[in-house]
């Protein structure tokens, strides 16, 4: 089957009475490096600005394929800049891998974060642009450990591409009563639980249930959009005293379709160059690679090989983001807590 038929065919399931079913949510490769994407929870875990910019083009090689671009950057809140906590990194000079930073680590006093992020997703003759804001409360559960819980709330535009639509014939009723774009209000919430080497989070997108048809005909406007829920943890753990090994898992759920299931493994040097593999279930195997230059800028890409019945006709997924550390006062290298 044409991909460029299958974008038809879902457009036609939306006119139709039947509810639509499916990840209407773009998907990530690098998300363990930017679990802000997915968790409104991380705003402000950072002692600084933390800025990324990305853009993924989903399955190269075939015509009208997804792609997504994305801007995001969240902050803390407050003027202080606080010692061997979730808000800080070693000091100038000193080894950010270092045993006894982490043996030394101590937990953040509670604080406020927020930040702000803008999704572009196009897929077909169907685009979809999200934009919100972001808040989180970090609270301080002992002497090593916080939770934070977040909350995000935007505003989404999901637009039809009428003219390209191409149908046998032109005069199809089907096209009669066209809704061209939408918006609607958009919440998410997210909780994140984190330390010195470790991370588990859930959060939930999508949460407010909104009817989604692309007509004005009361008789085929069953769609709606649904929630997407994720599960993950991550555990840093150190090789010797320059590289580390940090495994991780997350679990998604999109109502209609089974569990998603994604394991990553990443081998980091000095918090300066890392490498990484990544494994979908059902979906595709991953490698990914990065660096940090200085304080300021970091830089990963991903490449996904499609193994689900499209790779046939593509020839994988590419994706590429890059970093910014603003108002980086102890001038670290890393982008992240250790276990990121």
């Amino acid at each position: 089957m044409q991909f460029k038929t299958y974008f038809y065919l879902l457009f036609f399931t939306i006119l139709a009475a039947t509810p639509l079913f499916a990840q209407q949510r773009p998907q990530y490769t690098q998300y363990i490096f930017n679990n802000y994407l997915l968790n409104p929870a991380l705003s402000g875990i950072e002692n600084y600005m933390d800025v990324k910019v990305g853009h993924r083009a989903q399955w190269a090689g075939i015509e009208n394929a997804p792609k997504t671009s994305f801007l995001s950057a969240h902050w803390n809140l407050g003027a202080d800049y606080l010692w061997k906590n979730p808000l800080s990194l070693p000091e100038k000079g000193d080894d950010p891998m270092s045993r006894s930073y982490t043996q030394n680590y101590t937990s953040s006093p509670a604080h406020h974060g927020m930040g702000i992020m803008a999704v572009s997703d196009k897929a077909g003759p169907i685009s979809r642009f999200d934009a919100g804001l972001t808040y989180a409360y970090h609270l301080q559960t002992g002497g090593a450990s916080n939770l934070a819980v977040g909350v995000y709330a935007g505003l989404s535009r999901i637009a039809l591409d009428v003219n390209a639509i191409k149908l046998e014939n032109d005069g199809d009723p089907a096209l009669a009563n066209v809704l061209a774009s939408q918006f609607k209000p958009d919440v998410g919430i997210g909780i994140w639980y984190y330390g010195a080497r470790f991370f588990a989070g859930a959060s939930a997108q999508q949460i407010l249930p909104m009817r989604l048809a692309f007509t004005k005909d009361a008789n085929y406007d069953d769609g709606k959009t649904v929630p997407h829920f994720f599960l993950t943890s991550g555990y840093r753990l150190s090789v010797d005293e320059e590289i580390s090994a940090i495994p991780s898992v997350m679990l998604k759920r999109v109502e209609g379709l089974p569990i998603s299931f994604d394991a990553n493994i990443k081998f980091d040097y000095k918090d300066k160059i890392w490498i990484g593999g990544s494994y979908r279930k059902s979906d595709s195997f991953s490698a990914m690679l990065g660096f940090n230059f200085k304080n300021l800028v970091n830089f990963t890409y991903a490449y996904d090989l499609t193994t689900s019945g499209l790779r046939t006709i593509s020839s994988g997924s590419h994706e590429i983001v890059l970093g910014f550390q603003l108002a980086n006062a102890y001038e670290v290298f890393s982008g992240g807590r250790y276990w990121r």
